[in-house]
């Protein structure tokens, strides 16, 4: 008998164990509900990454690189084979290609690789010349090698010039799911970010906020897929020296309470404590080049683990490779210039 609607919401145990034991038999569930971040040490702590069903939020100051990260995770995602859907609601397609560029080659040739602005004077160049992107970028370090790698995961790397008055919840899940038609397997799903997502019949900001991120709480459910969302801070988190703590999102307590996993990305010199700047004077710029990645909420495992990843804002990326931190932080520093 074919399963009804009806059929996959309402199971006995005793069906829901016989379904895990088939997929365990047959080796197919851990690896297929595990998407890996590509950041290493955060990747050990999530025991291996976002996992299906999942809802992610990402918050931090503005300037912080929260677009950057997502971005850099919707990459690593596709690189491992993966489609993405990535729905932007502050920059278009090209401003995102720029930036994925600047961080391929940034990882193909290091320093000597050109910077985002760079990157976006080749792709916005009227000089009349007639070359090609290809041949424009194979005059820098790095560039032309980088557009290669884009290509190869381009068709799994889906943006959304996404529209705080049309791109609805609506449009969000037939645009998931038509992605999901098209490649026969969920995608991650990135909003960037959570507080743009209008929703007509909702008066107030509360009401908006929690409706938008229950209904993408069940989208995560439906399709089996982990979503990633960006989220915005009140005005208390946008202070400079103030280190951004889950009470900070704006908008509903719905939002805290909903999520599998809450991520908290800060200026590590903004939240160290005042004494490792004070001794050793050398650490106040070191640590400017430095961001703190928190994990501030975890229904799966730890909390109040304390990453750091060297930042590489010039070209749009941060460095995949980090390590705990070492230093006492603290909620608000104390400056000290």
């Amino acid at each position: 008998m074919d399963e009804s609607p009806a059929d996959l919401q309402l199971q006995s145990l005793s069906d829901t164990i016989d379904q895990a034991d088939r997929r365990v038999r047959a080796g197919a569930d851990a690896p297929e509900r595990v998407w890996p971040t590509g950041f290493d040490v955060l990747d050990a702590n999530l025991h291996g990454g976002f996992r299906s069903g999942d809802l992610v939020l990402l918050g931090g100051p503005q300037g912080m690189g929260k677009t950057t990260w997502a971005l850099q995770v919707a990459r690593n995602v596709a690189r491992q084979g993966r489609p993405v859907v990535y729905f932007c609601y502050e920059h278009d397609q090209a401003a995102m290609l720029v930036r994925l560029v600047a961080l391929e080659a940034g990882l193909i040739g290091g320093i000597e690789a050109p910077s985002v602005s760079q990157v976006r004077s080749i792709f916005e160049t009227s000089d009349g010349l007639g070359l090609s992107l290809d041949e424009r970028l194979e005059e820098t370090t790095g560039g032309g090698e980088a557009l290669e790698v884009v290509r190869e995961y381009a068709d799994r790397l889906r943006i959304h010039r996404s529209s705080g008055g049309r791109t609805t919840l609506d449009v969000i899940k037939r645009t998931v799911a038509d992605v999901a038609d098209q490649h026969g397997a969920a995608p991650l799903v990135v909003l960037d970010y959570l507080q743009k997502v209008p929703v007509a019949d909702a008066p107030t900001e509360d009401e908006r906020i929690t409706q938008v991120v229950e209904e993408i709480k069940d989208l995560t459910l439906d399709l089996d897929l982990p979503a990633l969302c960006v989220v915005a801070s009140d005005k208390e988190g946008i202070g400079a020296g103030k280190r951004m703590r889950v009470g900070n999102i704006r908008g509903s307590s719905a939002l805290a309470y909903e999520a599998d996993t809450v991520l908290m990305l800060n200026n590590k010199f903004d939240v160290v404590a005042r004494h490792h700047l004070v001794y050793d004077s050398g650490n106040v710029e070191r640590f400017r080049h430095w961001a703190v990645l928190t994990v501030e909420k975890n229904r799966s495992g730890l909390t109040g683990v304390d990453m750091e990843f060297a930042k590489r804002f010039e070209q749009s990326r941060f460095e995949t490779h980090g390590q705990l931190v070492r230093e006492k932080l603290v909620d608000e520093r104390v400056f000290i210039e």
